[in-house]
């Protein structure tokens, strides 16, 4: 692919020279040199030698684009997507899908090495699975140009506010890349278009619903340009005109919840398009089980799980420990966990609301201590509850982790100062083409 180009940026400050690009940011640009000063280069890769062009001066380095690839790396693919390049929402798809997966391993290993000082006794096989059409789960945004009488729907552009109108999504899940031309239609046909800032789409496994952010209340009118969206598409239609609690069905007016079944298990996990759920249901079925696998727990077991959601570990978990709870800080997500039990007929399990982040003393879902522990906190990690619980650390903990920095700080916090060894650990493929990493660690003492 020798003398592949692009088109300079509007931002473009200096002529184009050449570079060797040496290795990748954590989020995925090239890193190269030119006059002794580092540049972040979108779109180089590791080993190739680019013509590119400095596109904005900082401090420490400089920001750049490629213009033409003179040498390129053997892991370069030709990207799937035609808004490759300026969509914010996939930065790798030049990257073979292997080549991201070792990227993503590496970034997990050198996190752990140089921020937490620890090294795994194992190194995981990566969870992997396909890499096309896997989102079930996305936010779009929502602009209407009044001056063209035009709406776009699309996500953000790469470092930019602007907005990338979607002609199609390869990644996004059936059926939503398909009803994106009807979707647009629709919203542009409503009284206020402008009001409308995004909408937030969810795939379970039989259902689709779109929910429409709203500024101001729909009009009759509008109403029913959204009925009929719904009914011509099979989409359920939800409006929201405030928070999460606003969510009200437009069509149909009783809509089928969403779910997502783990079958290994037995049990199917209902789920609103507004609350947070694994957006991978391949690589998240796989995670579960592997996460059950390490964890070990057996009937006699009490397990605690911590950021436990709407019960996607703990669910599975019950199946197989003897008692499971469950806490997790959003009291919407507690609600939908206790409902996901009762549906699925589970007893041994109880769910708490708490914010983990702050002291955890007097909390009576620790009396007794657990004999294994599960988290799956947020980016920020979960350094305060490892410090909260401490001595009631039980000798086996699974880390589910969406930050390698974070999962790095906090298993240097486990091994140093709680007398952990990092057993194992490994990344998760949750979110291919993007510099996301999703891993998963083992704390044995």
């Amino acid at each position: 692919m020798a003398g592949v180009r692009r088109a300079p940026g509007p931002g473009a400050v200096a002529a184009p020279v050449k570079a060797r690009v040496g290795d990748l940011t954590h989020e995925g640009h090239g890193i190269a040199r030119v006059d002794g000063k580092v540049v972040f280069v979108d779109g180089a890769l590791p080993g190739e030698e680019v013509l590119l062009r400095v596109t904005r001066h900082r401090g420490r380095f400089d920001e750049g684009e490629v213009v033409e690839v003179l040498d390129p790396s053997p892991d370069r693919v030709a990207p799937r997507c035609p808004h490759f390049g300026v969509c914010g929402g996939c930065t790798l798809q030049h990257l073979a899908p292997a080549a991201q997966v070792r990227f993503k391993q590496e970034r997990l290993i050198q996190g752990l090495t140089h921020i937490g000082s620890v090294e795994p006794g194992e190194v995981l096989p990566p969870l992997t699975g396909p890499v096309w059409g896997y989102r079930r789960k996305a936010r779009l945004s929502v602009r209407y140009l009044r001056g063209q009488g035009r709406l776009l729907l699309g996500f953000r552009e790469r470092r930019s506010q602007r907005l990338v109108e979607l002609t199609r999504c390869e990644v996004l899940a059936a059926p939503i890349p398909g009803l994106l031309d009807p979707l647009r239609g629709a919203l542009g046909a409503l009284a206020a278009p402008h009001t409308v800032p995004q909408v937030e789409v969810g795939v379970g496994d039989e259902d689709a619903a779109v929910v429409i952010r709203h500024l101001q209340p729909l009009a009759a009118g509008d109403l029913e340009v959204l009925r009929s969206l719904g009914q011509e598409t099979g989409l359920q239609v939800l409006a929201q005109p405030g928070g999460p609690d606003s969510v009200r069905p437009v069509w149909p007016a009783d809509p089928r919840p969403l779910a997502y079944r783990l079958p290994e298990w037995g049990l199917a996990l209902r789920f609103q398009p507004t609350d947070f759920t694994q957006v991978n249901a391949g690589i998240n079925a796989a995670m579960v089980r592997l996460a059950l696998d390490l964890l070990g727990a057996g009937p006699g077991d009490r397990v605690l799980d911590l950021f436990c959601g709407l019960g996607n570990f703990s669910l599975p978990l019950a199946r197989v420990s003897g008692r499971v709870v469950g806490v997790e800080g959003d009291p919407t997500l507690v609600a939908r966990a206790r409902e996901n039990a009762a549906r699925n007929g589970l007893e041994n399990v109880e769910f708490h609301t708490a914010d983990l982040t702050r002291p955890l003393a007097g909390q009576p879902w620790l009396t007794p201590p657990p004999d294994a522990l599960l988290l799956d906190p947020p980016r920020s990690g979960a350094l305060e509850v490892i410090q909260g619980l401490g001595p009631q650390l039980p000798a086996r903990i699974v880390y589910v982790s969406c930050n390698p920095e974070t999962l790095a700080r906090d298993a240097g916090e486990l091994v140093r100062q709680h007398g952990y060894r990092l057993a194992r650990a490994g990344v998760m493929d949750m979110f291919p083409h993007t510099a996301h990493v999703e891993s998963i660690a083992l704390f044995e003492r």
